[in-house]
């Protein structure tokens, strides 16, 4: 009897999960549709931020020919401000670059060939995603704060691998450390400071991709149950106990490369998403 109720159980968890999928698979069409809207608005706000710079550039050089019928305190009042104004439209820029790179790889996601493997750089990919997932985790978990120490390796090359795929990886590595940090963060301990660490480097011909947090860690129990489809340690709602399953078949499946982990309860979780170099 107790057996059915197990199987009665897990079919139920397998519907709720599928109506889920259903409904990301729907958003996820919905996102790429705003997301190329979104697209063109800001290649306009680029593209007119390199305008304004060319005309700056331009009202500086008709300033430098008039000093003599400008006062001097006025002049000096002139080139500060156009000097504030174009750092505020090179930070315009920048983010306005950031931004259609998110927008970029969101499109790349959502719209990407399945198993196609693209010459990438993936330490910005990492950065990307890293990022995408702080700032999503800031909207979605009260008071969620944390500090990001990142270290990228130099001597990376262009790697051919599955975009879409990899980004999704990292992500979900990611959106684990974040929850692990925030989670041990609600004990109220004044002297916590949550934090994670990320690291991309070239060990021989591997790419080892590391995430480290110093978060709630990781029970025995939970190591060995780590991989299993649908199991989680989060709240329902929060977690849909398919990331590190999916995670998985995205690097040994996909890339042929293997996962490691190391984790102490109440201390720290390392993953390290090994995979084969191929330029």
């Amino acid at each position: 009897m107790e057996t059915i109720e197990q199987l009665k159980r897990q079919v139920e968890s397998l519907q709720d999960q599928l109506r889920q999928q259903e409904k990301m698979a729907t958003l996820g069409l919905l996102t790429a549709g705003i997301v190329h809207e979104i697209r063109n608005p800001l290649n306009f706000v680029i593209n007119f931020s390199k305008l304004s710079g060319d005309l700056i550039k331009d009202l500086e050089e008709d300033i430098e020919a008039n000093t003599a019928d400008i006062d001097g305190d006025d002049v000096e009042d002139i080139r500060d401000i156009m000097e504030s104004l174009k750092e505020n439209l090179q930070k315009i820029k920048e983010h306005g670059d950031r931004a259609i790179s998110i927008i970029q790889n969101i499109l790349l996601y959502s719209r990407g060939k399945e198993d196609e493997f693209i010459p990438t750089d993936v330490c910005k990919l990492v950065k990307e995603y890293v990022w995408l997932s702080y700032h999503a985790m800031r909207a979605n978990l009260k008071n969620f704060n944390i500090s990001i120490l990142e270290d990228y390796g130099k001597d990376i090359p262009m790697m051919s691998v599955v975009p879409q795929d990899l980004s999704r990886a990292v992500l979900n590595v990611m959106n684990n450390a974040c929850y692990a940090v925030w989670d041990k963060a609600q004990n109220g301990d004044a002297d916590y400071k949550p934090t994670v660490s990320v690291k991309v480097a070239r060990q021989a011909e591997e790419l080892v991709i590391s995430i480290t947090d110093n978060g709630v860690g990781m029970s025995p129990e939970v190591k060995q149950r780590l991989f299993e489809t649908f199991f989680t340690t989060k709240p329902t709602g929060q977690g849909t106990g398919l990331g590190m399953f999916i995670t998985r078949s995205i690097i040994e499946e996909k890339h042929h490369g293997r996962i490691e982990f190391d984790s102490e309860e109440d201390r720290f979780t390392t993953f390290s998403l090994i995979i084969p170099i191929k330029a």
